[in-house]
């Protein structure tokens, strides 16, 4: 029986280096790694033996003889994936995927001296360039972050309802303990230590910062009470120390309008509407819970500017969107193209997945239904104005068949991320990344970026590595062609300036005590983990009982 990767894949092919007949693609190697939605297994080739599965980071690999409920429609998303292709023949085989050449990315000369490398966020993108660092290289990989607990999205951006996918920050965690790394949390760079300062104490540097700003509608009336981006909603959900408890209020409001398609917008949604019961098994924030709790929302409209043929959202996101318990997905076909494009789309086809969604002319002069709770969506729909005058009281949309008011009392903007100016670093506000050469901040040497502020706020967990492999392909480069910067400072004297400028200084040992402290929390709760919501909380944990964690 051959296996199948579900929703929560991350991409990261962490599968594909354990699979012995080469069936799960596409592989780093091919050109459209980094650019499907997810990674899929060929049935035709797959040997049943497992090992994928075994390796798996986010627990997204099953046989498919398991595959119950809305996690059953993967045997055909896997096998989609390989018709009409044209495997090489091979005998007694009936498909054969051929192996690539063997390539030796990280072949450093025998005599390469022991580098020491900064990396400034520990999100995925910053802790896959130290996990190539650490496992590929003798390099000394300082890990540094601003806020004084690590784990950047993985961490404060993952809905908590997404358990499986939070399952890669454990895997990446096992490096903050590595005896080749120093972890030092809570040290702002470009207030607690300038870029000047950290560059002076490493061979070489690399910033990834990600995208935390948002962009804006840039409508009338977005910036009234009850407007809000999906930014500060997610954060305020999942315990952000930065966004306090009253920073998000539902108030009395039985329906709020998303604007956008993409993944964030279905988390958003999905949260707002499911049942608070549910949520109470995760890690969400006890604030957020409470207020989820009292709240009166009954409909969450996510506003597409284009098609179903064109929603940002992945297949995943959306096939399980109609599988939350209590929740109605409903298609508003206000529009005739709408109709028309779902039920022409080939198999496979982004408007294909909401075949067999229930669908209504919406309308919005009547109130949410109070028996049910659902998700509209509403294709065609651009917003323009925030109507208040105090609050939001409605979200004009307009359209091909003209504006339409949708009732609302919150307006959420989902439509992407952005990165902001980072101190000493060149910046491009245009794209909202720093401008780079394969990794290689353009005119500072020593100096790299990696991530959403590198590329843009695009592709998932597992972009991320492929991405790190090309940075730290760069900087090794630099390195063995005696290009990097020989640094003034030591280790041991970084250490001490941190200490010195920061209050609140978390090591190993102090996130190890951080994470005890949540588990624990979580343990007396019934949940997996309660976070901690403050960085004094944070910091007094991780001074608490520190010398019982790992030496770091």
């Amino acid at each position: 029986m051959t296996y199948a990767i579900t929703q929560t894949c991350c991409s990261d092919a962490t599968c594909v280096a354990v699979c012995p007949v080469n069936c799960i693609h596409p592989t780093p190697e091919e050109p459209d790694f980094g650019t499907t939605e997810m990674l899929y297994i060929d049935p035709k080739s797959c040997i049943d033996c497992g090992a994928c599965a075994d390796a798996c980071p986010v627990d997204a690999i099953f046989p498919v003889d398991r595959l119950t409920g809305p996690l059953k429609r993967y045997e055909e998303i896997n096998a989609t994936h390989y018709e009409g292709r044209e495997p090489a023949p091979v005998l007694a085989s009936p498909t054969f995927h051929p192996w690539g050449e063997p390539a030796f990315g990280r072949s450093l000369p025998s005599d390469f001296a022991p580098i020491r490398v900064a990396v400034v966020g520990t999100g995925p993108a910053g802790m896959y360039a130290a996990e190539d660092l650490l496992l590929h290289t003798n390099a000394e990989v300082t890990l540094i972050d601003r806020l004084p607990v690590a784990g950047g999205l993985l961490r404060y951006g993952v809905a908590p309802d997404h358990p499986a996918t939070k399952g890669a920050g454990d895997t990446l965690a096992r490096f903050h303990t590595h005896p080749r790394a120093t972890v030092r949390l809570g040290v702002e760079i470009g207030k607690d230590v300038t870029p000047e300062e950290l560059a002076a104490h490493h061979d070489a540097v690399v910033y990834a910062v990600g995208a935390p700003s948002d962009r804006r509608l840039g409508i009338p009336g977005e910036d009234l009470p009850g407007s809000l981006s999906a930014t500060s909603l997610v954060s305020w959900y999942n315990a952000h120390p930065e966004t306090a408890p009253e920073a998000v209020s539902l108030g009395t409001a039985e329906r709020a309008v998303v604007v956008g398609t993409g993944n964030v917008a279905l988390d958003v949604a999905r949260i707002l509407v499911s049942d608070p019961d549910t949520l109470a098994g995760t890690d969400i924030a006890d604030h957020a819970l409470a207020a989820l709790r009292g709240s009166r929302l009954r409909e969450v409209v996510l506003l597409g500017r284009r098609g179903p043929e064109d929603a940002a959202y992945t297949a995943s996101e959306i096939l399980a969107l109609g599988h939350v318990p209590g929740v109605d997905l409903v298609v508003d076909t206000h529009d005739p193209r709408i109709a028309e494009a779902i039920d022409t789309a080939a198999p496979g086809d982004k408007a294909a997945l909401l075949q067999g969604t229930a669908r209504e002319t919406v309308d919005w002069t009547r109130g949410p239904d109070t028996g049910r709770r659902r998700i509209v969506l509403r294709f065609h729909s651009a917003p323009a104005e925030a109507l208040g005058p105090d609050t939001v009281r409605a979200v004009r949309a307009g359209g091909p068949d003209g504006p339409a008011d949708i009732p609302a009392g919150l307006l959420v903007r989902a439509i992407g991320y952005r990165g902001v100016p980072l101190a000493g670093l060149p910046f491009d506000e245009t794209t909202g990344t720093v401008p780079h050469t394969a990794g290689r901040v353009d005119g500072m040497t020593g100096t790299y970026v990696v991530g959403w502020i590198k590329r843009g706020p695009s592709g998932g967990i597992g972009a991320n590595r492929s991405c790190a492999a090309e940075t730290v392909g760069s900087l090794l480069a630099d390195a063995v062609d005696g290009r990097l910067p020989k640094p003034t400072g030591s280790a041991r004297a970084f250490g001490r300036l941190a200490r010195s400028r920061s209050g609140r200084l978390v090591d190993a040992r102090g996130l190890a005590a951080i994470d005890r402290a949540e588990r624990a929390r979580g343990a007396a709760a019934g949940r997996p983990r309660v976070k901690l919501t403050t960085v004094p909380e944070l910091v007094a944990a991780a001074r608490r009982n520190r010398l019982r964690g790992p030496v770091g």
